[in-house]
């Protein structure tokens, strides 16, 4: 059956990118209203539906633009969408108090505490997930590519692979099976990363303003700078599965199949999800029912 919480929950931290205070609300939402979310900051207006067409080109965080007003987005969303879809949230009103949600420790464990502590009840209304019937592939810049397959299960199997220059991070791969055992346990508590010497160029684009060492695992070169170091040998591949995972769940449904990636983002596993939609003949409700997305609004 889907879920939504049991009751209001909210938290405060600063936003990554813009380096500003941040207070996100969650609220519970009726069945078959999916993921919504609100700005508080812009008084009247509404909230919108998240859409795989809502998300808006941004390599560096998942960006959600609303349909209905122009000029509102919320960025940032990746880690807590995530989060949501470990815990079997189907239907909720993030509300945000201004252009970015926290980003907390830099991963989504702080989430899922704050999902537990709200809890989550039952509707009445069957789960409806999205089941992938043909192969669908993307491809982007210096090889990277992204496909969905049909899979076995109606499980998410995800593999992907990493390859960056500083020999801290070098080649990684990472695969999993889905649930929220494997998430909580294998990828909660991955951080996101950042190469020491990008910092400067990022914050005169008034980019990372708000990391540090407490919400943001920082390499130079060979070396990792943050105490303690790394919670897994391949963290950063860990990472980059979370965020795809929380990128996919913007489909505003639980995907059946199965990811393969490589070298890829925000922005590539958006177009995947997009070319996904794209044609009624690569994907189907589990319920049978006909194979149209919800609009937006």
């Amino acid at each position: 059956m889907q879920t939504t919480l049991k009751h209001p929950v909210q938290c405060q931290g600063t936003g990554l990118h813009g380096g500003r205070p941040a207070t996100l609300h969650l609220l519970p939402a009726e069945a078959n209203t999916g993921i919504h979310l609100q700005r508080l900051d812009r008084a009247g207006t509404p909230p919108f539906r998240l859409t795989p067409d809502c998300i808006i080109s941004s390599p560096l965080a998942t960006v959600a633009s609303s349909p209905l007003t122009a000029d509102l987005t919320v960025a940032t969303v990746e880690h807590l969408m995530a989060a949501l879809h470990a815990c079997g949230i189907d239907n909720l009103l993030i509300q945000s108090d201004g252009p970015e949600l926290p980003i907390l420790d830099g991963c989504s464990r702080t989430f899922m505490s704050l999902l537990d502590d709200a809890g989550t009840v039952s509707l009445s209304v069957p789960r409806r997930s999205v089941s992938i019937l043909r192969p669908v592939h993307v491809t982007g810049r210096d090889g990277a590519r992204a496909s969905l397959l049909p899979g076995t299960s109606d499980a998410l199997e995800l593999s992907l692979s990493i390859d960056f220059p500083a020999p801290a991070i070098g080649k990684q791969t990472c695969a999993i099976r889905l649930s929220r055992q494997t998430f909580e346990t294998e990828l909660a508590s991955c951080r996101t990363f950042v190469n020491h010497q990008d910092i400067a160029a990022l914050q005169a684009q008034g980019l990372a303003l708000g990391g540090s060492l407490e919400n943001a695992l920082v390499i130079q070169h060979d070396r990792i700078l943050n105490p303690g170091g790394l919670r897994y040998d391949n963290e950063c591949a860990r990472h980059k599965m979370l965020d795809t995972v929380g990128d996919l769940y913007c489909a505003g449904y639980r995907l059946s199949g199965r990811f393969e990636g490589h070298r890829t983002g925000h922005a590539l596993n958006n177009q995947l999800l997009r070319a996904l939609f794209s044609s009624p003949e690569n994907w189907q409700f589990s319920d049978g029912s006909v194979s149209v997305l919800p609009r937006p609004a």
